[in-house]
């Protein structure tokens, strides 16, 4: 079991030590709607239910928010603006600043072999930098290892808009207690070819060849997210959506 239990919290209120994850391997991971508070207390920012993950050493407050918050380490789906002389600038939400993306932060990119993005290029990349003083930074390279690790453009495809709590849920689809979204792999099993790119800022992207497996596939998420479909309901949808293509 990767999540324990989920007590209210409101904002300020102090968290119990048993709550916090212990682990000795890993790094403190926290995540939206906490603050670390040097020395060592971890504060509530927001009123909801604590989640703590002991396999990821991490803990978070899931809350009902349609703003995005960015926070370090966040997988997400940003857009460029426009390109400076170093940088990109990027939309990853309408409510947050424009987010910056180096230019050499790609895989193996250089200033002669960096890639040109044009504005309205999509990108998925990882917050490296958020705080309330300095604009949003990303990068679509992992720092350790130097690789993309499936970060960079995203070439093709349809983007589609999911609630936060709901691109939550699709990338933490394999916990047993939140991988209650199995849309997708029904929709593999039912003989649909795509790629996918879930971003944290409630963007799902969504690529392949055929255009209507693209525009099933969107469809299937946003009506599992608005109707908040169980398991069975999610097989009947799946069901109808792969009947209607043939």
């Amino acid at each position: 079991m990767t999540t324990t239990e989920r007590p209210l919290v409101l904002p300020g209120d102090p968290i119990s030590p048993d709550l916090i994850p212990s682990s000795t391997s890993k790094p403190l991971r926290l995540g939206p709607g906490l603050r670390h508070v040097p020395p060592s207390d971890i504060v509530p920012v927001v009123a909801g239910q604590l989640i703590t993950n002991h396999q990821k050493n991490s803990m978070w407050v899931e809350y009902n928010n349609n703003r995005y918050i960015p926070t370090p380490g966040d997988l997400i789906i940003a857009q460029i603006l426009r390109s400076g002389p170093d940088l990109y600038f990027t939309s990853i939400s309408p409510y947050t600043p424009p987010a910056t993306l180096p230019h050499l932060s790609f895989e193996s990119a250089t200033k002669k072999t960096r890639p040109q993005l044009a504005p309205g290029a999509l990108v998925y990349a990882r917050v490296v930098l958020a705080n309330k003083h300095m604009d949003p930074e990303i990068e679509c390279v992992s720092q350790s290892t130097g690789k993309s690790d499936g970060l960079g453009e995203l070439k093709g495809g349809m983007v589609f808009d999911v609630s936060l709590q709901f691109a939550r849920r699709l990338l933490m689809a394999k916990s047993k207690e939140e991988g209650k979204v199995e849309v997708l792999e029904l929709l593999g099993g039912e003989g649909l070819a795509f790629e996918i790119a879930v971003g944290r800022n409630g963007k799902v992207w969504v690529g392949g060849e055929d255009v209507k497996a693209i525009v099933v596939v969107g469809r299937a998420l946003r009506e599992t997210d608005e109707g908040g479909l169980g398991v069975e309901a999610q097989r009947k949808l799946v069901k109808r959506l792969a009947k209607g293509m043939k």
